[in-house]
């Protein structure tokens, strides 16, 4: 939480427009607190309609993700024939980790 930080190192909050929330006393603290337990409360919302949006979108085929860059069969055909990871990945102009993953399937 951004605001807990404030008063661990000694500095009062006070919003000159708003009285009431100023950290020195009670009711400011109790102020913050529920503004930020608000905030949190707002954002995995936020969260959880996107989940469901994605959830949506795959189940109507329309979330499927990146398109693959490189055919796992040349990879591993490329290996067959003796060829390293760190050669195939210089040659294919991918990473290694796209030839391990490639030649683990």
């Amino acid at each position: 939480m951004t605001v807990q930080p404030i008063p661990d190192k000694g500095v009062q909050l006070e919003c000159t427009e708003q009285p009431v929330l100023n950290s020195s006393g009670a009711i400011g603290k109790l102020m913050i607190d529920v503004l930020a337990a608000f905030a949190e409360f707002e954002t995995n919302l936020r969260k959880e309609r996107q989940m469901e949006g994605i959830a949506k979108a795959k189940s109507n085929g329309v979330y499927r993700g990146s398109k693959r860059r490189f055919e796992p069969h040349r990879i591993k055909d490329m290996h067959s024939q003796g060829v390293g990871p760190a050669a195939i990945s210089r040659e294919l102009g991918c990473s290694q980790m796209t030839v391990y993953r490639a030649l683990k399937d």
